[in-house]
């Protein structure tokens, strides 16, 4: 059962859960004991995805809340949302830009050409996901035709090994740089400057990108990166902050960052130190904070947003 009073959330577990989950526990990471309801204060117009665990750790749906997340990742998680909650844009369906799958060196890519010749490219990691959840073609072509953004062709990259990949991996850097973005620009023409683009590991590959190779990728848009990473760590939420430190002493890096965070996150506080990084540097950022947390509902509420802080047609995309 759920308890709505004004910002303050009681939830009452069902028979058989012993722990509560959700993006404040990194769900099954870090679960909270339970020794009664669980009560939080929220955010306003906050988005909580919750569930619990029974006794053998397996995750448990609330069946007395109906209200599914339609969290793809967590079948079982409900969802509660506070008044004045945002909701993901819709767009339509159809698409006038064209769609092309590209294949290098068996990685999986698909092409997003606009109506129009595209005057940047973008590069986004967990491409499928961007692609079917995220819908950020639609959410670009949307723009441009609004006249908010420069139209873009977006190169959606799906990864092979993504633990691997996204974790500073130079292997990947070689791949993309020699063999992905000169195969796009042979098949489609120039596409104009490039960004790269992506969410919790893809954020911190596109983040790391950026700082690499600032000249190729030298706008980056990060949407819940998961920035407690280090070379050679395989654990996203304890291992040290080693890119904002090498953002810290670096010389040169992306010239625009489009950073991102839900606030019921457990990344929210390496979020902030690395926006104050940004901050200290002069780089050029937008630095947004959502009432929400480590999902596909705050990557699709911030990506209208991120695109337009990157491309916008305010800004001189060249």
């Amino acid at each position: 059962m759920v308890e709505v009073r004004g910002r303050r959330v009681v939830i009452t577990p069902p028979a058989g859960a012993v722990a509560f989950v959700a993006d404040v526990t990194d769900w099954t990471h870090d679960p909270w004991p339970l020794r009664g309801p669980v009560e939080l204060e929220l955010p306003r117009g906050a988005i909580l995805e919750y569930a619990f665990l029974d006794a053998a750790g397996a995750p448990l749906a609330d069946p007395d809340n109906p209200a599914s997340a339609q969290n793809p990742w967590r079948p079982y998680a409900r969802v509660v949302r506070l008044r004045g909650a945002p909701s993901p844009p819709s767009y339509p369906k159809a698409l006038l830009g064209r769609v092309h799958p590209l294949r290098t060196g068996g990685r999986r890519i698909v092409v997003y050409e606009p109506p129009a010749g595209p005057a940047a490219s973008l590069l986004v990691f967990d491409g499928v996901a961007y692609h079917r959840i995220g819908r950020l073609a639609h959410a670009a072509e949307a723009l441009w035709r609004d006249g908010a953004i420069v139209p873009l062709r977006l190169v959606f990259s799906e990864p092979e090994d993504r633990e691997r990949e996204y974790r500073f991996d130079p292997a990947l850097e070689r791949h993309l740089l020699d063999d992905v973005l000169p195969a796009v620009e042979a098949a489609f023409g120039p596409g104009g400057p490039w960004g790269a683009w992506g969410a919790s590991l893809g954020g911190l590959a596109a983040l790391w990108l950026g700082l690499e190779h600032p000249d190729v990728f030298a706008r980056v848009g990060a949407q819940s990166p998961a920035l407690l990473a280090a070379p050679g760590g395989r654990d996203a939420r304890r291992d040290p902050e080693w890119l904002a430190e090498r953002y810290r002493r670096a010389e040169r890096g992306p010239a625009r960052v489009a950073l991102q965070v839900g606030r019921l996150e457990w990344l929210l506080a390496p979020a902030r130190r690395f926006a104050a990084v940004l901050a200290e540097r002069g780089t050029a950022h937008e630095y947004r904070e959502y009432p929400s947390g480590h999902n596909w509902t705050t990557w699709r509420i911030g990506a209208a947003e991120g695109l337009v802080d990157l491309f916008g047609a305010d800004l001189d995309v060249r």
